[in-house]
């Protein structure tokens, strides 16, 4: 966020614009949006009372949201940076310990070197410990020779009880012993008791047996069998000896030791990875090291060098659990995609991992770190084999809607049985495949949530749900794409879907899946985005139907690009219909021009719609009758379905070239009674597209302009339309007596020729009878405007 931006929110016009301003700061990376508060000027007082001074009390919520999100990015943020240098960190942390070491070993090589030289100040000559130890001897062999003293007498007794402890592995009594050794060799130093030579030896003495205490206390530390009340008793009397790093490090060998042992131990009681081998495992790996965190922190707090080290250590565990698991398990399952199998090994890791949280051990990113490729190559392998398994389904489907089979997996919620059989969709059994494969994958990838495998996943569904509507158009006789398909190489087989209520299956299908089927199972993947929106909810009531119909933000645009491909096969469906009502097997035109220009050499005329239009009348009769049993509650799909089916017809009439070339320049100019037949067709389309509610305003504006065209080439030719055309109810009536005779409905009791068929047409003079035409009526009023 730049200055401007800053300057523009203290000014307080963040209360106008302040969700707009907020959605846009939230597409910036997350280094800009914490810019504001980087800067050495920053006032937190200043920046809320700037930001709230103007703004309601949504507003003020809407800020809380916006800040509490910033501060969970930051602070992923600053995981993943830490993380990302964390070995830098380690392998310092782990030099500074060995200096720390080398140190000690220097400062007790000066305390010998000080001893060594007050012992020169003395006038003792001291080559080396055992050299002067031996001078010491010599000088005071008189000495000794006279009289022992009670401290001298002392320290025999000292060495023997030490030999004793030791040998007993009596260890406390060993540490108070050697603590009080060196309390008596300092005291007899202050008060000068001890001559030098015993002085040394006593030194000596005590030196060896803290040597041999220390190196039995790490005997017993890499014994197998050694207890975990054994093992950190001796880290803690290690540590006291003054070797903390080897006995952290003994205590995190001792530890790796112990797992190995109770993980063969697993191993022979299992011949294969099965999930509850997997779970036992995991158990057992994270328990050890969960184990070893806590007697490190134990016995050595939170030093810094120790840590680094049960961080390192932990991390080379986690990471030899998770290759014998990747070479085991996710190997096999990303090959064959077996995402289940893969999905559940993963998750009770991470289950498992999670837990050590709470001990300051966050080891999930080395899983995800080391999973992520092969949950990615099983994401990919399943859904190849939902497109490979669809298509071999469509190769011999039927193209039959029939409820799912039984033991299938259905769409929701598994917890009550009456939530599961609230709905059953009725689809062909490759549908059935597609939806129920989706589902599994869906349920599957939900659980890893860290992975972020839901984007990989929603864009794998929609391609093969994109593979899987290309089948369904390949169903469809004639189409282009079949064509297409036809003429390539790799095409895949298809059964045609021969009849009306085959091909509107196809369309059940893929309108089926992509509006309900497919977004429902997506909201598995967004339980964050659902929780936000019940909080939208809860702050903006609508209604239960809305709220249960809505769909989380990230998945319209993914629901929109299903749609798409299910409005591509709707044109398919709707091109083949128009296609073969417009033109004839052998590629004739049956909609010409040549049909209304010829009426005006007949003398009498009957007046019903053109047979082309009675078809399809009648197919757009048998179709919303089929579509009424297919697309049960989904009724504005049929409508609409039939509105694009209507327009594709009456565009093509509206685009021929041919057609109103012929109208307007042709030899023979179209005449009145053809203009009365072209504007009785058209008033026609208009009456059963209204009554069956399919019918648009765009499809009314092209019928409308079409007859004004019409009308236009009969006035070119210097006939007044208007003189010879009867009035806009004698069109209506007509059309409508056509659709009842058509549809069986006829009733002309009233008329002076009855209708009894609908071969039977109305005669120019029978419908005179009721209404006269000639006139300039309602007809010429609005086509003059």
């Amino acid at each position: 966020m730049d200055s401007t931006t800053i300057s523009h929110l203290s000014q307080g016009s963040i209360s106008s614009s302040i969700g707009d301003s907020w959605e846009l700061e939230g597409t910036l990376p997350l280094s800009d949006r914490l810019k504001a508060f980087k800067t050495s000027q920053f006032d937190p007082d200043f920046f809320i009372t700037q930001k709230c001074h103007t703004m309601s009390e949504k507003e003020i919520k809407h800020l809380c949201s916006y800040l509490v999100e910033l501060k969970t990015a930051s602070a992923e943020e600053m995981r993943k940076s830490v993380y990302a240098n964390y070995s830098a960190f380690i392998r310092t942390s782990k030099e500074i310990s060995d200096l720390e070491g080398q140190l000690l070993s220097m400062r007790n090589l000066l305390s010998t070197q000080a001893a060594l030289v007050h012992g020169l100040s003395e006038g003792i000559r001291v080559d080396s410990l055992s050299a002067g130890y031996e001078d010491f001897t010599k000088e005071d062999t008189s000495i000794e020779n006279r009289e022992l003293s009670e401290i001298e007498n002392w320290l025999g007794e000292f060495h023997d009880t030490l030999e004793v402890l030791l040998a007993e592995r009596r260890v406390d009594e060993a540490l108070a012993a050697l603590d009080e050794g060196e309390r008596v060799v300092d005291q007899a130093k202050d008060r000068h008791k001890l001559s030098p030579a015993a002085f040394l030896s006593m030194q000596i003495t005590i030196t060896e047996q803290r040597q041999k205490l220390i190196d039995q206390l790490a005997e017993t530390m890499c014994q197998p069998s050694t207890r975990v009340v054994e093992l950190r008793s001796a880290v803690v009397a290690l540590k006291k000896l003054g070797d903390g790093p080897r006995s952290h490090t003994l205590l995190l060998n001792a530890h790796r030791q112990k797992l190995q042992s109770n993980m063969q131990g697993l191993s022979s009681t299992s011949t294969s990875f099965g999930l509850a081998y997997i779970a036992a495992l995991s158990q057992l790996v994270f328990s050890s090291i969960a184990q070893a965190a806590s007697d490190s922190l134990t016995v050595f707090s939170e030093e810094t060098a120790y840590t680094s080290e049960l961080v390192t250590w932990a991390v080379k565990q986690t990471e030899a659990f998770a290759h014998l698991l990747k070479r085991h398990v996710l190997a096999s399952s990303a090959a064959s995609g077996s995402m289940r199998v893969a999905a559940e090994c993963v998750h009770i890791c991470l289950g498992h991992c999670s837990l050590l949280e709470a001990r300051g051990l966050c080891l999930s990113p080395v899983l995800l770190r080391l999973f992520r490729p092969f949950l990615e190559q099983a994401l990919s392998s399943n859904l190849k084999r939902i497109e490979q398994s669809s298509a071999a389904l469509a190769a011999a489907d039927d193209w039959l809607l029939l409820y799912p089979p039984v033991g299938a997996r259905l769409m929701g919620s598994t917890s009550s049985l009456n939530a599961v059989s609230a709905y059953q969709p009725k689809l062909s059994s490759s549908a059935h495949r597609f939806n129920s494969m989706v589902q599994e994958l869906f349920e599957d990838v939900a659980p890893l949530e860290t992975l972020q495998l839901d984007g990989p996943a929603l864009e794998g569904v929609l391609l093969a749900f994109n593979s899987y509507v290309n089948l369904l158009m390949n169903a469809v006789p004639g189409s282009v794409e079949n064509e297409e398909n036809l003429e390539g190489s790799g095409n895949k087989l298809v059964r045609m879907a021969e009849t009306e209520a085959q091909q509107l299956a196809l369309l059940a299908n893929a309108s089926l899946l992509a509006d309900e089927l497919l977004p429902r199972a997506a909201m598995k993947l967004l339980p964050l985005q659902q929780g936000q929106q019940a909080n939208r909810t809860m702050e903006t009531p609508k209604r239960s139907s809305d709220r249960g119909n809505r769909v989380p933000e990230p998945s319209r645009e993914w629901k929109k690009r299903l749609q798409r491909s299910v409005e591509q096969l709707r044109d398919s469906f709707c091109r083949l219909h128009a296609l073969d009502l417009i033109f004839t097997e052998d590629g004739d035109t049956r909609l010409n021009a040549h049909m209304y220009i010829s009426m005006d050499g007949n003398i009498d005329p009957e007046w019903f719609p053109s047979p082309i239009f009675q078809e399809f009348f009648a197919k757009l009769t048998t179709l919303a009758n089929l579509a009424t049993d297919i697309f049960v509650g989904r009724e504005r799909f049929a409508t609409i379905l039939l509105m694009r089916l209507t327009e594709t017809v009456i565009l093509w009439l509206s685009d021929d070239q041919n057609f109103w070339a012929e109208i307007e320049e042709g030899p023979k100019p179209l005449g009145p009674l053809g203009l009365q037949q072209f504007y009785l067709d058209m008033e026609f389309v208009l009456l059963f597209a209204s009554q069956g509610r399919y019918l648009s305003r765009h499809l009314h504006q092209v019928i409308k302009n079409i007859i004004g065209r019409a009308i236009d080439a009969v006035t070119a030719t210097g006939v007044d339309p208007y003189s010879v055309l009867p009035e806009d109810d004698w069109f209506a009536e007509v059309a409508q007596i056509a659709i009842k005779m058509l549809t069986g409905k006829a009733n002309f009791s009233n008329v002076e020729q009855d209708v009894t068929s609908p071969t039977q047409s109305v005669s120019a003079k029978s419908v005179s009878s009721i209404y006269s035409h000639g006139s300039e009526s309602n007809f010429a009023h609005n086509y003059r405007e």
